[in-house]
Parts: structure tokens; C-alpha cells; sequence
């Protein structure tokens, strides 16, 4: 019998070749392909594929306002950047449901401008559609974004109070926002608002691996302000405030492996904690595509949201 003995640092990389690596594990070089979305897309180059997605949600946008009654830069606090842009649709029924609609971008790029695009399959169907504005980086920092947003939604509901239903969706960054808000302590507003759902969609749960990052250089967080704003570590406060909202946790198929990680382990985590939670797998779709196929009524996403509100 022949015994053939191999260093140990081989079994080591056998071992760590069969299973995913964590992200503490990986190079800066690794690491920064990870939370690159763009480099993943197989439809196209990693720069087109960014301007084809900033062209599409404008075009939805500017659809969505030549379609809907709009209320443009309604302010929600004193700020500049505090403003929401509102899709309404052409009915004298006060019974509707409304969608906030909170942008990706990284929270450093795109805007309220081009975030109405959703608006488009959704007035038909008597469905109001809010898209939020909030301060990027570098002027906004994550603690005042995740502000932001969460005094949005409650000046949403003290103006509209009537509605029927009130549901979320975010996208990427705007998926974490939207997590950070179905995390909140409503205790310190004057409003609790009762989101029956919330779509979110390629998001980042847990904000520590991309401290080292490009996308950390203009938000210049610590590990401190990352902790407190990551939805995974405030698992316990939306279960406190947010136990009876239906949440779609959606993932597009060539999402990088990072972040359909942060996605799996999120929609894990809360489902382990009792919550209404269901995971979506979308097939055949980007970073990208994922959200701008909101513009299509028959895009399952799309048909997802019209059946959690009873409109399918």
C-alpha cells in the first residue's frame, strides 16, 4: 500500500475550495468585485449596463408622469433634499392603497427624478406610488439617510391617512433603507404607520463587509455607525414594530454570490425569528433588471405586489 501524505497547507485550500468563503476571508480585490453588481450582469459590459439602467428608469419615470396626476417636491422635513415625488391615479376613490418607492444608487448615486417609474402598471389599478428624495453621500451620511427616510413614511401617513394599505419597496441600498425602516422604534415619531408589506429587492442587510470598500469612501462609515444601521443586527426592533407585514425578500439570479448571500441569510434570519417572510429567486434577471422590470404589469414582481394587495 502506498501512503501519500500532502502538506498540510493543501488540505487547507481543499477544504476552503468546497465551501463559500466568508467575506472576512477575502481579498480587497475580491471583495470590492463582490459589492460591484455591475460586473455580474450577463446582458452586458459593467459601465453599459449602468447607463442602460439609469436610461430605463428615466424612461419609466417620465411614462409614469405623462400617465398619473403628480405632486412634485412635496416637502417631508426642512431640508433641500426632504422632498417626494407623488404618483396619483386618475380616480375620485379615496380608497387606495400607496407604495413608497425608495431608490438604490448606493447611496450615492440616482435620485427621486428618475425612482417613478413603478407608477406605470400600478395607477391603473388605483394604486398611489411615493417616491422618496433623500440626501446621498457625500452630503448625507448613513445616519441621516436612514432618518430620512423613516420621517418620509410618517409624513406619508399624517398626509394621507385615508388609505387602505400601506407597502414599501426598495432597491439595493433603497432595500436596506426600506429594511432600516421596518426596524424602527416609532416610538419617537408621532405616527405609527401599519406597512402591510414591503418589497425588497437585491438589497444589503449587513453593512460591515463593504467598510473596506469603494463604496465606503464617500459615506466614510465606522464599524459602529455600520452596526446600527444594518437591518440583520435589528432583527428583534421589526419584529417589535413590523410583525404583521408581509415581507418579499427577492434576489435576481446573477446577483453577485455576496450579495444573494446578504439576501438568503436576511429572508433566514427573519423567518427564524416567526416573521411573515417568503424569499423570491428571480430568474433571468440582473442587479439592474430586477427593479426596472417593475415597469411591466405582467412582471412576476409586479404581479407579486397587485396580489399582496388583493388587485391580481
Amino acid at each position: 500500500m502506498v501512503v501519500i501524505f500532502f502538506p498540510f497547507s493543501v488540505l487547507i485550500r481543499a477544504i476552503l475550495s468546497n465551501r463559500t468563503m466568508h467575506w472576512m476571508e477575502m481579498d480587497k480585490d475580491e471583495l470590492e468585485k463582490q459589492f460591484s453588481p455591475s460586473r455580474w450582469s450577463h446582458r452586458m459590459a459593467a459601465d453599459d449596463v449602468i447607463k442602460a439602467h439609469v436610461k430605463a428608469l428615466k424612461e419609466g419615470t417620465e411614462r409614469a408622469r405623462s400617465l398619473a396626476q403628480t405632486l412634485i417636491d412635496v416637502p417631508y422635513g426642512e431640508g433641500d433634499g426632504e422632498k417626494l415625488d407623488v404618483y396619483i391615479p386618475r380616480t375620485n376613490s379615496l380608497d387606495v392603497n400607496l407604495v413608497i418607492y425608495i431608490h438604490g444608487g448606493y447611496w450615492q448615486f440616482l435620485s427621486k427624478e428618475e425612482s417613478g417609474f413603478m407608477a406605470v402598471p400600478l395607477i391603473d389599478k388605483d394604486v398611489v406610488v411615493v417616491a422618496v428624495g433623500y440626501d446621498i453621500a457625500p452630503k448625507g451620511n448613513m445616519d441621516l439617510m436612514v432618518s430620512q427616510v423613516r420621517r418620509s413614511v410618517a409624513s406619508v401617513i399624517q398626509q394621507y391617512s385615508h388609505i387602505r394599505g400601506l407597502y414599501l419597496c426598495g432597491h439595493s441600498a433603497g432595500a436596506h433603507l426600506a429594511a432600516m425602516v421596518l426596524s424602527t422604534d416609532w416610538s419617537q415619531y408621532s405616527v405609527t404607520p401599519n406597512i402591510r408589506g414591503a418589497f425588497l429587492v437585491s438589497g444589503i442587510y449587513d453593512l460591515l463587509p463593504i467598510l473596506s470598500t469603494y463604496v465606503n469612501e464617500p459615506l466614510k462609515m465606522t464599524e459602529e455607525v455600520a452596526e446600527r444601521n444594518s437591518p440583520s443586527k435589528l432583527v428583534p426592533q421589526l419584529k417589535l414594530s413590523s410583525s404583521g407585514c408581509q415581507i418579499v425578500v427577492a434576489v435576481a439570479q446573477n446577483d453577485s454570490p455576496e450579495f444573494r448571500k446578504q439576501s438568503e441569510e436576511y429572508y433566514k434570519t427573519l423567518e427564524a425569528a416567526g416573521l411573515n417572510v417568503t424569499m423570491e429567486d428571480v430568474a433571468n434577471t440582473d442587479h439592474f433588471n430586477i427593479i426596472e422590470q417593475l415597469v411591466d404589469g405582467d412582471y412576476h414582481l409586479t404581479k407579486l405586489l397587485l396580489k399582496m394587495m388583493g388587485k391580481s
